[in-house]
């Protein structure tokens, strides 16, 4: 059907004016930009147009006809890129976004968050309508409820696209995703489109440092806290000292950041950031399995957290007493060396130990989350000692990072299909091997073998596997600990403690 462009430019400034990215007065300048983009000519404003619910639809018409007047390309990145210019002709400048977030903030931190989380929603930054495909549930382990989700609103890149960042040419501007400099930046074939993409800028320790949401949303108000400077991940007093001042700035946002070494660390390690949000991840429900105490810091509460990888949680009301203890231990686990535990902090002058910290308010109080991390690979493990092992690599192969650290696993898309292929082949036993004999389905047949054993009833297959790949991600969780959970391992983890 051929796109009706008065009606979705029409429909377009409804929904900006609904969610007061801008006001009835802008409605004849917003057409003017919206045409310019789109190379059309005349325009009459359709009276009775309604306001959308997202402005996803609009949005993939209008790219519709700009593919068939020739004028775009017909690949998903270049239609990202198009329709984010769109959405930036209804999104307010950097400078007011900050004003209203700072005037917000007087009110209080959560008003303030409270509105710049719905502005990153209704400017397309983050796509609503992507996310809500997103797969999540909870599993239950002896570590309480785990939780999964398979993420489909980054969509798969196009081959074209794929082709075309290969053979463009490298600017180095910006330097990377998270510099500041995207703040308004049409995007290229090695870089997305962020016209729509406002920061807040934020004063942490006497450095400027900025707030922004993932477009991607992982858990509830996930945010992405970066420095100014393009500068490498570092994990350091001064990362502690930060992290705690965040969440006095944002007290009802939890904070961490990724290790700074490959592979137990983030996807990003080029750019010193922390993520964030508000959200209580299961690691933060989990208690202590033993309590510590620290020569020195007897004013400070610690234990270890009954979790399957190796963390020590610090609780106190003085943020500089947390940053003291933080350090001390952090230091001493850069240099810590336990052979018995397969625990080397070097090989010849390359560092093995890190780790991976998270800040959280109580009440009046602080707390820090400490995860020993060490990447040392071995021949059996050429990927990583301490990463998800080869037999559960059909499930999860990449990196455990921050999110996954405290109790989120983030799975490939590829899962959707293959899970429920899996469902099927459990359900019709006679299909199964057809089922199996697919490509992609030949390393699941060990986890099929497994659950066919569970005599699973009819119709509870969905559940069943929700439940064993939560399952599966606690025993991940387990390969990613330093110390592991039976007595060999707490008696290894109570040793580095005496040791301070």
């Amino acid at each position: 059907m051929k796109t009706n462009v008065n009606l979705e430019i029409s429909r377009l400034i409804e929904y900006g004016i609904q969610t007061a990215l801008i006001a009835p007065e802008d409605r004849a300048y917003a057409a003017n930009r919206l045409l310019a983009l789109l190379g059309a000519g005349d325009f009459s404003p359709v009276p009775e147009a309604q306001a959308p619910r997202c402005p996803a639809g609009p949005l993939e018409r209008l790219c519709a006809w700009a593919v068939e007047q020739g004028r775009l390309e017909d690949n998903q990145d270049a239609r990202d890129q198009f329709d984010t210019e769109l959405m930036a002709c209804l999104t307010p400048r950097p400078s007011e976004v900050a004003a209203r977030f700072q005037a917000l903030y007087q009110e209080s931190p959560q008003a303030a968050t409270d509105y710049y989380y719905g502005l990153s929603r209704a400017t397309n930054y983050i796509r609503v309508d992507r996310i809500e495909k997103d797969r999540l549930w909870t599993a239950p382990t002896p570590y309480g409820e785990l939780v999964v989700t398979i993420n489909l609103s980054k969509p798969e890149k196009d081959p074209k696209a794929i082709a075309a960042a290969k053979n463009a040419p490298k600017s180095g501007y910006p330097a990377c995703a998270l510099c500041r400099e995207n703040e308004g930046y049409r995007g290229s074939a090695n870089q997305a489109a962020r016209g729509n993409h406002r920061l807040i800028p934020l004063e942490l320790c006497g450095e400027r440092w900025f707030l922004q949401y993932s477009p991607y949303v992982y858990y509830n108000e996930h945010c992405i806290v970066l420095s100014e400077e393009h500068r490498p991940m570092k994990v350091s007093r001064e990362s502690f000292q930060r992290l705690l001042e965040f969440v006095t700035v944002l007290p009802h946002y939890f904070v961490g950041s990724n290790a700074d070494l490959p592979i137990v660390g983030g996807s990003i390690l080029a750019h010193d950031h922390f993520q964030g949000g508000r959200f209580e991840f299961p690691m933060a429900k989990a208690p202590l399995r033993e309590e510590l105490s620290f020569p020195g810091f007897e004013d400070v509460n610690a234990g270890v957290v009954h979790w399957p990888m190796s963390v020590i949680r610090l609780r106190c009301g003085d943020k500089a007493r947390l940053v003291d203890l933080a350090d001390r231990i952090l230091a001493a686990w850069r240099g810590y060396s336990d052979e018995s535990a397969d625990i080397l902090a070097f090989t010849g002058d390359t560092p093995h130990n890190t780790i991976t910290p998270i800040a959280r308010r109580r009440g009046e109080d602080f707390e820090l989350d400490l995860v020993l991390r060490n990447n040392r690979t071995t021949e059996e493990h050429p990927l990583g000692l301490f990463h998800p092992h080869a037999e559960y690599h059909h499930i999860k192969k990449e990196n455990i990072g921050l999110i996954e650290v405290m109790g989120l696993a983030i799975l490939p898309p590829r899962l959707l299909t293959e899970t429920q292929l899996l469902a099927q082949a459990l359900g019709e036993p006679q299909k199964a091997e057809e089922i199996l004999s697919r490509p992609e389905m030949e390393k699941h047949r060990p986890w099929y073998q497994e659950l066919k054993a569970k005599a699973i009833p009819a119709g509870e297959e969905e559940r069943a596997i929700q439940e064993s790949i939560g399952e599966i991600f606690g025993k991940i969780l387990g390969n990613a600990g330093v110390y592991k959970d039976g007595e060999a391992g707490r008696a290894a983890f109570r040793r580095f403690c005496a040791s301070l």
